[in-house]
């Protein structure tokens, strides 16, 4: 099979899982925030709601697909795809199984750290595009915030990669050991609220404040290539979700076959929860109270696992 063939079936694979996850996602959030705000969510179209969200995508695909008369056409149009490919990318290095990753990279850490940030691209330039005051503001925020948060976000996981010695995700999977999950625990706290921002949800969603902003950098967008920028947010959260099940907390790695896939599907479900839970609970964060909280304790506390992971990796 040649790397372009090989390339494009898990690249179809990736868009597909995205896909699923945002049609789940969305129904899945909208039953955990009905229970946080004792209501009961979806349940009339389908059972328990199901099929509520697949109606919605049939309504997002028929809507008119408008382009405001003063944008620039082609990288308005563009900017929705420049965000969700680098999100589709970063499922490729994910260590899904023993000995299994889509793309075994001997640099396959940095790869899922850096190939999402170009995500931010597409936010610039599908703010800009718009010719949209408002639209703008919220795509440099964004950026900044993305940025920012990039930063603490990385150290944690070079944590990982120091008692590993290795960047190479498999590497790390086979070298991982349970009394990790006490060494790194600062450090995945410093993971799941960084990866939380990144994809800027709640209480991290300061880029598209619907009562200052009015959806922000997306204001102009809508039908499907609206949804498309929906499907990036779920498609980070997933990839979050699974890298930091795998990498911090095991993934697989507790039970042998099935039962490892199925303790990776659980975790990863939990922490795609517990960003939920986290949107609906906690208010939305000032713009300076977001950058004070990266800058001030996030990055420290991910130097601070860094030294600490660091004096104590010889001994191990």
């Amino acid at each position: 099979m040649s790397g372009f063939v090989g390339g494009l079936i898990w690249g179809l694979a990736a868009g597909t899982l995205i896909a699923i996850a945002a049609l789940f996602g969305v129904w899945w959030e909208r039953k955990v925030a009905g229970r946080i705000q004792m209501r009961i969510g979806p349940q009339t179209t389908g059972p328990a709601g199901i099929l509520q969200t697949i109606a919605d995508t049939l309504k997002l695909i028929l809507k008119e697909d408008i382009t405001p008369d003063q944008a620039d056409v082609r990288v308005f149009r563009l900017a929705p795809l420049v965000v969700f490919v680098p999100v589709a990318m970063s499922f490729s290095v994910i260590p899904f199984a023993a000995g299994f990753a889509p793309l075994d990279t001997s640099v396959g850490m940095l790869f899922f750290l850096a190939v999402p940030a170009l995500s931010v691209i597409g936010i610039l330039l599908g703010g800009w595009s718009s010719r949209n005051t408002y639209a703008t503001i919220g795509a440099i925020r964004a950026a900044a915030q993305m940025i920012s948060y990039e930063l603490p976000r990385a150290l944690a996981v070079l944590s990982l990669v120091v008692l590993a010695g290795s960047i190479r995700p498999l590497d790390v999977m086979a070298a991982w050991s349970p009394w990790w999950i006490i060494a790194t625990a600062p450090g995945f706290i410093v993971y799941f609220i960084a990866s939380i921002a990144e994809v800027n949800r709640g209480p991290f969603d300061i880029p598209e404040a619907e009562s200052e902003l009015v959806a922000g950098y997306f204001a102009d967008y809508s039908g499907i290539r609206w949804s498309i920028f929906m499907m990036a947010e779920y498609g980070g959260m997933v990839a979050a979700s699974l890298f930091g099940a795998a990498v911090f907390l095991g993934g697989w790695n507790w039970l042998p076959g099935i039962g490892g896939i199925l303790v990776f599907v659980a975790l990863t479900l939990a922490l795609v929860t517990a960003m939920v839970w986290v949107k609906w609970t906690y208010p939305r964060l000032r713009a300076d109270q977001l950058m004070s909280f990266a800058w001030k304790i996030m990055t420290p506390a991910a130097i601070v696992q860094l030294v600490v992971v660091a004096v104590i990796a010889p001994w191990l």
